[in-house]
């Protein structure tokens, strides 16, 4: 037999990531014909019905290859979040963004600062490059900033804080985190993950942009189209940092990354704030509702800022989540994140919710 050629041993560590199941395999594998998906926090409204007739416009122009500067899109971005368009990349979801952090800045054997748990692609992205990820554990499920500054070293090249942090929903405050960034040298970039940004309803949530706005050149933010605005399937995330960060990272990035319906869609997104506004309803009432029955059931929960709630189910969280799955509701179990006995829920519609909080009656037998 023929031998394969060898592969970088540095990949050879890491752990492909496991992605929710999709509706089409649960119905395909369970035969089961009404599913519906809480586990990998999508908007359940839906995309923008602006963003979809913007999709069908733009369907007829796809022989061409797309604007590889995504310049209408950074326009537009520039001018919500009141930056210039220099300041802005825009990734195959932030997932690609990510991996070109590690790409312009992660040598061999360099280290990057996470909390634990937290987004498992940060650890992948260093991987990739042969670096190590340094992980701090959370403390009552959020971000310990003084212990992850105590863990930099001079191999620390990059530090990520998901905020609000997933799978736990917590956030991180304005005071903290600018205690946090005076503790931090300029030589080690902070990656502010914004993913759930739209859904935080706390005060106290910090102006993240105003840090790259006076000009900060070890932030970057980061931003999505995959929660809120509803286009997942189309792939569209951003950066924002000071134009150095952003032509290092230009550097790295592959041609015509982000595709030509993806650019039109979020374009249109963007501008539809009345389907924000009503994305951000459904989610706070859900969030109350789900809050309501799970302290009705005696389960804990992490109170959230996201689109989805960690709640402690008291028993292990694959054997619940495959009864679950045979009713057609899909979630994410906590094994993955460390935690076994606890369920990340993605907040549905009203049906959505007052099905999975039936189906969780049953499996858990308290109907």
């Amino acid at each position: 037999m023929a031998t394969a050629p060898q592969c970088r041993e540095a990949i050879l560590a890491i752990k492909p990531y496991v992605p929710g199941k999709p509706i089409e395999e649960v119905q395909r594998e369970l035969g089961v014909k009404d599913v519906i998906k809480l586990a990998s926090n999508e908007n359940p409204l839906g995309p923008s019905p602006d963003a979809v007739q913007a999709l069908r416009e733009a369907s007829e122009r796809v022989y061409l290859y797309p604007d590889g500067n995504c310049y209408y899109l950074k326009n537009a971005l520039a001018e919500k979040l009141g930056v210039s368009p220099e300041n802005i990349i825009v990734g195959n979801g932030t997932d690609e963004i990510l991996k070109m952090l590690a790409e312009a800045y992660v040598n061999p054997g360099d280290e990057i600062v996470v909390a634990d748990p937290t987004f498992s692609e940060y650890e992948f992205a260093a991987q990739v490059m042969a670096g190590r990820a340094i992980k701090v554990p959370c403390r009552s499920f959020r971000h310990d900033l003084k212990a992850m500054a105590a863990s930099l070293t001079p191999r620390t090249r990059l530090v990520f804080v998901c905020n609000p942090n997933n799978p736990t929903g917590t956030i991180v405050g304005q005071v903290t985190l600018d205690s946090f960034l005076k503790e931090v040298p300029p030589s080690v970039l902070v990656v502010l993950d914004e993913a759930y940004a739209d859904y935080v309803t706390a005060e106290h949530y910090p102006d993240s942009l105003a840090y790259i706005r006076r000009g900060r050149a070890n932030v970057i933010v980061l931003r999505t189209f995959s929660k809120i605005y509803g286009l997942a399937g189309l792939r569209v995330g951003y950066g924002v940092a000071v134009p150095e960060i952003i032509r290092n990272l230009n550097r790295v990035r592959e041609p015509f990354n982000v595709n030509l319906l993806a650019q039109a869609a979020a374009i249109a997104a963007l501008k539809d704030e009345a389907h924000l506004k009503k994305s951000r309803e459904v989610n706070t009432e859900g969030k109350q509702y789900l809050y309501e029955q799970f302290t009705a059931l005696g389960l804990q929960y992490v109170p959230t800022e996201a689109n989805f709630i960690f709640v402690d189910i008291q028993r292990d969280s694959r054997a619940v989540f495959q009864e679950l799955l045979k009713r057609g509701v899909i979630v994410r179990t906590g094994d993955i994140f460390g935690y076994d006995t606890y369920l990340r829920v993605t907040i549905g519609t009203r049906r959505q919710n007052e099905r999975f909080i039936q189906d969780l009656r049953e499996v858990l037998g308290q109907a």
